[in-house]
C-alpha cells in the first residue's frame, strides 16, 4: 500500500500514564505501539485517551517534521466534526422531553417551504439519517469550501436550498444514508422550536451545565486555544485519492512543507450543527460519560436515542445522533468524525463509565491506506477500555 509520506519515522512525543490502579502493561504497550505504526505509515499525528472507570492513559504520538509548527499535547482541542451530531441530538431530545418538540413532528411544521416534500419527513427521520436528503458536502460547489479554496460564510439555509437543488435518494424512511443536510436541518429545527440560536443552546444545555471550558462552537476559522495542528497531502500527493473527475491540481489552502498542507487555519464553522465544534479529549469523555448514564436526557429520551438502525450493509448501526459499534472486546456508543486535518473516533460503554477517544491529525479518507492500522489502535483502545 501506498504511505504518503515516505521520509518519517515514527516518534512518540509525550506518554503519561495518570491515575491509581495498575492497568495491565501490555494493553499500553500495545496502544503506544500500534500509535506509532501510525504515524510511521504517515499520520502526521495521534492522540489516545482512554479511560476504563478507575484509570486514565493518555498520550500523543506526532512525525518529527510536524514540532515545528505544533508540540501535541494529550490536552490539544481538536476539531471533534460529526460528534457535534450527538450534541444536537441531545439537544433535540431535551426539547422533546419538555414537550417543545416531537420526534414525529414534520419537518415542514418548524420550517416552512424549506425542503420539498417536507410533510413527510420527520424530526426522528434527520436524527436517525433515513430522510433521504441529498448531502450538501457531496455537491462540487462546497469542495472550495471542505478545501479551504474559496472561504465563503455558508448560511445553514444556504447549504439546505443547495441539497435540496437534487433529487432525494430515496423516500423517507425507506431506507438509512449518511448526510450533513439533516443536521444542518436539525439545527434550524432547533432554532425555530425554542428561539434561541443554535449556539446558545449549546452553551446552555450542554457546555455550561457540564462546564466544558475547552469546547466550542466557533464561527469562523478562529481556533480558540491550545490546539493541534492538523495535516492533509499536497496537491501532489492527494491526487491519487481523488475519484475520477476531480479538477486537475485540486488542493488544499494553507502552509506546505514535508509533501503536507497545515490545513489548522481553514474555517469549516459551516459545518455547524452537523460538525462545527470544537473540544479535547478529556471534555469530550465528560460529555459522553454525562449523556449515557443519563445526567443530560430522562431515561425515556435516551432508550430513544439508542435505538438503532443498520448503517448501510455494515455491521454498525446508527440512533439518534449516535453510532453504535461492535468491536473485538465489546459493543460502544458514540461517533466518529472527520474535517479538513482531523479525524475523530469518540466512544463510550453503555453506562458511561469508561470511554475511548482516538484523534488523529488528518481525515482518514484521504489516507485509506492507513485505515487498517487506525482500526486496530481504535479496537486496541477499546479493548483498554474493557480491560481486555
Amino acid at each position: 500500500m501506498r504511505t504518503l509520506l515516505r521520509t518519517t519515522t515514527a516518534a512518540v512525543l509525550a506518554a503519561a500514564l495518570v491515575g491509581t490502579a495498575a492497568g495491565p502493561a501490555s494493553a499500553t504497550d500495545r496502544l503506544t505501539d500500534l500509535a506509532e505504526e501510525l504515524v510511521a505509515a504517515g499520520a502526521p499525528g495521534v492522540i489516545v485517551r482512554v479511560d476504563d472507570g478507575r484509570r486514565v492513559t493518555e498520550f500523543a504520538s506526532q512525525a518529527p517534521w510536524t514540532r515545528r509548527d505544533h508540540r501535541l499535547r494529550p490536552d490539544d482541542r481538536f476539531r471533534v466534526a460529526s460528534n457535534t451530531k450527538t450534541v444536537t441530538a441531545t439537544i433535540a431530545l431535551q426539547l422533546v422531553a419538555e414537550g417543545r418538540l416531537a420526534l414525529a413532528d414534520p419537518v415542514e411544521r418548524w420550517l416552512p417551504g424549506v425542503v420539498p416534500n417536507g410533510g413527510a419527513i420527520t424530526v426522528e427521520m434527520l436524527l436517525k439519517q433515513t430522510s433521504g436528503l441529498y448531502d450538501f458536502l457531496d455537491d462540487p460547489r462546497l469542495v472550495g469550501l471542505i478545501t479551504g479554496q474559496e472561504p465563503r460564510r455558508w448560511r445553514p439555509a444556504e447549504l439546505v436550498a443547495v441539497a435540496v437543488e437534487h433529487p432525494p435518494l430515496f423516500a423517507p424512511g425507506e431506507r438509512w444514508d449518511y448526510s450533513n443536510t439533516n443536521y444542518t436541518l436539525a439545527g434550524m429545527v432547533l432554532e425555530s422550536a425554542s428561539g434561541v440560536t443554535y449556539g446558545e443552546l449549546v452553551a446552555r444545555r450542554v457546555t455550561g451545565p457540564l462546564r466544558l471550558t475547552d469546547t466550542h462552537l466557533p464561527t469562523d476559522a478562529t481556533f480558540p486555544g491550545r490546539h493541534a495542528h492538523g495535516y492533509e497531502p499536497d496537491a501532489e500527493h492527494l491526487a491519487p485519492h481523488l475519484p475520477p473527475g476531480t479538477p486537475p491540481g485540486l488542493g488544499f489552502a494553507g502552509p506546505e512543507h514535508h509533501d503536507h498542507v497545515d490545513v489548522t487555519g481553514i474555517d469549516v464553522s459551516p459545518a455547524w450543527a452537523a460538525g462545527g465544534m470544537t473540544s479535547t479529549a478529556r471534555d469530550w469523555q465528560r460529555f459522553q460519560s454525562a449523556l449515557l448514564s443519563g445526567r443530560l436526557l430522562p431515561r425515556e429520551q435516551l432508550r430513544a436515542m439508542l435505538a438503532t438502525v443498520p448503517q448501510d450493509a455494515g455491521t454498525d448501526r446508527y440512533g439518534l445522533g449516535v453510532m453504535e459499534v461492535g468491536t473485538p472486546c465489546g459493543t460502544v456508543w458514540g461517533h466518529t468524525g472527520g474535517l479538513p486535518g482531523y479525524s475523530t473516533h469518540a466512544f463510550a460503554d453503555r453506562t458511561g463509565t469508561r470511554t475511548v477517544t482516538v484523534l488523529t491529525t488528518r481525515m482518514e479518507r484521504f489516507a485509506p491506506e492507513n485505515t487498517a492500522v487506525e482500526q486496530a489502535l481504535f479496537h486496541a483502545a477499546v479493548c483498554r477500555m474493557y480491560g481486555r
